[in-house]
């Protein structure tokens, strides 16, 4: 006697997770804090630099080079949201082992606000947990740069 199943199980979507690099790594020199900072101003859309604030992760693998930069937000004026199952979900996708946080002040005003300390705190303790280190998070601006890692704020 053949035995059927009673009931037929519902179709599951089936998740593939896949790299597949569509440019050259970067291969320029991000050594120093500056340097960092040189390469995501020159990330950022110039034309809006002053007028809304973004936000942008690059991603970092063992061998310290650049696997690639993902823009996780576009906000208003005096605001974006950086949501860190984003942030953490491109990392374990590309494989990177450290990112570094960036954002712009479009007010020119170099001071990171409580909610970004609070912010990076938040996206630090999230990556600890899958063993990714944020490096730094740099706010730039006209004025220059901010960087969380050389004023202690890590």
């Amino acid at each position: 006697m053949d035995i059927q199943p009673t009931f037929i199980l519902p179709l599951i979507a089936e998740i593939e997770v896949s790299y597949i690099p569509k440019h050259k790594p970067y291969t320029g020199s991000v050594n120093t804090t500056a340097d960092m900072a040189a390469f995501l101003k020159s990330i950022y859309r110039t034309s809006a630099f002053q007028l809304f604030e973004s936000f942008y992760c690059v991603y970092i693998n063992r061998a310290n080079r650049v696997l690639g930069v993902a823009e996780i937000s576009k906000g208003g004026i005096t605001g974006t949201v950086a949501d860190p199952r984003l942030i953490l979900g491109i990392a374990l996708k590309a494989g990177a082992t450290s990112i570094v946080l960036s954002h712009n002040h479009p007010s020119g005003n170099l001071k990171p606000s409580k909610a970004d300390e609070v912010m990076t705190q938040k996206i630090k303790q999230a990556a600890a947990f899958m063993d990714i280190v944020i490096l730094d998070h740099i706010i730039l601006s006209i004025e220059g740069f901010f960087s969380f890692a050389e004023e202690g704020l890590l």
